[in-house]
């Protein structure tokens, strides 16, 4: 049985699942025959990715409000039963010195990228560890498990994610839930594109120098692309990585491991 084949007529949650990583793990999972629930605060690109694709549904929530997440899941498995699979997407990443990093940005970075991670995933544990099954995998980073300049709140943030799904696999590795993350490099999104930019304008360098600077930290000299990373999660999702959990699976590469 292919991979597939095996999570074909499940239902999943994809976060930020209307551009980026999200997007491609959405599309890959509709692909399998899975139900994909999307969720993100833009309605129009949930929309879009909704109607060109029988497969995937779209609830606007944003994944730093607890009432907003209790919301989608509430609407969620009452139209498409209980999600089987939670991909823990949703991210933003700022830049700038430490020594210059408001509170309110750090306190944003960890809201969007950890608590909107540990949201995202809190309200299908007790049904996933009742049924003894689920797959829950959170799109971390190589920040996750390295660290990079300029950019401390997100490095911390990632770096909780990765703790969180630790500390999670350890609570349920005896259920029959695996729960894991996927760590990418420098993958070719929307945010790649607004970082670029952002070195541009503070430092004078043009598009393609800050492009090939960024390329560089990736020992192949190229950019990670969404579907890549949607490969990793649809195999993570398969009964043939039932054995993995609490893993931190770094797509990069060879940048990390």
């Amino acid at each position: 049985m292919s991979a597939a084949q095996a999570i074909a007529g499940t239902h999943a949650l994809v976060t930020g699942g209307g551009s980026g990583v999200g997007k491609a793990v959405a599309l890959a999972l509709a692909a399998a025959g899975v139900a994909v629930t999307i969720c993100g605060r833009r309605e129009a690109a949930l929309a879009e990715l909704a109607k060109a694709n029988d497969g995937i549904f779209g609830l606007a929530a944003d994944v730093t409000n607890e009432a907003d997440m209790a919301s989608l899941y509430q609407k969620a498995e009452a139209a498409r039963g209980a999600f089987d699979i939670v991909v823990a997407n949703a991210g933003m990443a700022g830049s700038a010195p430490a020594h210059k990093t408001s509170l309110a940005d750090w306190q944003r970075t960890l809201d969007v990228n950890l608590t909107g991670a540990f949201l995202t995933v809190r309200p299908a544990l007790a049904g996933m560890l009742a049924r003894k099954q689920g797959r829950i995998i959170f799109v971390a980073s190589t920040a996750g498990v390295k660290g990079y300049a300029y950019v401390a709140p997100y490095v911390a943030a990632k770096h909780g994610v990765v703790g969180l799904m630790r500390g999670l696999a350890a609570e349920t590795a005896k259920s029959g839930v695996t729960i894991n993350a996927v760590c990418p490099g420098f993958v070719e999104t929307e945010m790649l594109e607004e970082s670029i930019q952002r070195i541009v304008e503070k430092t004078g360098r043009s598009a393609d120098e800050a492009r090939a600077s960024l390329a560089s930290t990736n020992p192949q000299g190229r950019f990670i692309q969404p579907e890549e990373v949607a490969s990793a999660v649809l195999w993570l999702c398969s009964d043939a990585a039932r054995s993995i959990t609490g893993q931190a699976i770094s797509v990069s590469g060879g940048e990390t491991w």
